[in-house]
């Protein structure tokens, strides 16, 4: 039996300022009246990356009419004060949010907002938590898995690897260990966390914009937390690599400092050997052709157009 479904818009507080102003916390929940799944939404972990944050905007649009069971919760900006700045991090502290989780209610301004986002999150006892990021400039969204630790239990971990699978988009095995992201310790909860990259910090692509609508439906789908689009989204690009969990690099590295004139794309399905750019220097005279070192996917190409020896060029998935 369908429910009227119940939007609350809501505030934790962070802190007061020494002006007396106080920094809050947006919170946005969506109950459609019958019982089922718990999803969490988190977006603008790092204040740069805004995308996240208008795709939540659109499914709460969505839900409030398409929401069959269960509850959504979300933090569209979980970096209020990076946010302002454009910036990656805590402006005052200069820390990063997604390397202070679970956080600490008497510890450093990052730990204490990274405490509380934390625990409202875990108190939910939620069946998945999707975490909105964005990546380079130029490079295509895709799904990262963490690296399954120890602790990590093995029947919530092969969940959180279907769900990543469901998305959609091609899907990365994190390559670092890092143990103070918001997924990773979500994970060591029994909590399915995945980290989902939509393309390019700044700005509000729209197209980004869809691609995460559409994977955040797939999975409430899978759920049936809501009603299936007419075929479930796959990004175009992710076709050859459906149900493969593929590996990040970001190698191989110049050897040599220039101007990048880039070969292969974002989203090229590239074979190893493969020349992927060429280094110039300041009178266009040809430094370096740099080549693939596995076969893979492109993610995306450096922000910058100038490199220097050991510096990255590209991301990859690779096999």
């Amino acid at each position: 039996m369908k429910s009227a479904v119940r939007v609350r818009y809501n505030f934790i507080k962070i802190l007061t300022g020494s002006d007396l102003s106080i920094r809050r916390l947006p919170l946005m929940s969506a109950h459609s009246g019958n019982p089922g799944p718990v999803v969490w939404l988190t977006a603008c972990v790092h204040g740069d990356e805004v995308v996240g944050m208008v795709v939540i905007h659109e499914i709460f649009k969505r839900v409030r009419r398409q929401l069959l069971r269960g509850a959504i919760h979300a933090f569209p900006v979980t970096n209020p004060i990076g946010l302002e700045t454009m910036s990656r991090k805590i402006t005052m502290s200069s820390e990063d949010l997604n390397r202070s989780f679970p956080g600490k209610p008497e510890g450093t301004l990052g730990e204490r907002l990274a405490s509380q986002v934390f625990n409202s999150i875990i108190a939910s006892s939620p069946d998945l938590v999707l975490d909105l990021h964005s990546d380079w400039k130029q490079s295509i969204p895709y799904t990262v898995l963490d690296k399954r630790s120890a602790a990590t239990d093995r029947e919530i971990y092969a969940r959180t690897k279907a769900f990543a699978r469901a998305t959609g988009l091609v899907c990365i095995l994190e390559s670092e260990d890092l143990h103070n992201s918001l997924t990773h310790n979500l994970l060591l909860r029994n909590t399915p966390a995945l980290t989902l990259e939509l393309g390019e910090p700044y700005v509000i692509n729209e197209v980004n914009v869809q691609f995460g609508v559409d994977v955040v439906w797939n999975l409430l789908a899978l759920l049936e937390m809501a009603e299936p689009q007419r075929e479930p989204f796959r990004y175009p690009v992710a076709k050859p690599f459906a149900n493969r969990l593929l590996r990040y690099s970001d190698r191989p590295y110049s050897s040599k400092s220039g101007i990048i004139r880039f070969l292969a794309r974002p989203g090229d399905v590239i074979a190893r050997g493969t020349p992927i750019a060429r280094i110039f220097n300041a009178f266009g005279k040809h430094q370096e052709t740099v080549d693939a070192l596995a076969d893979g996917i492109v993610l995306g190409h450096s922000d910058s157009s100038v490199v220097f020896p050991g510096m990255p060029i590209m991301a990859f998935g690779i096999n």
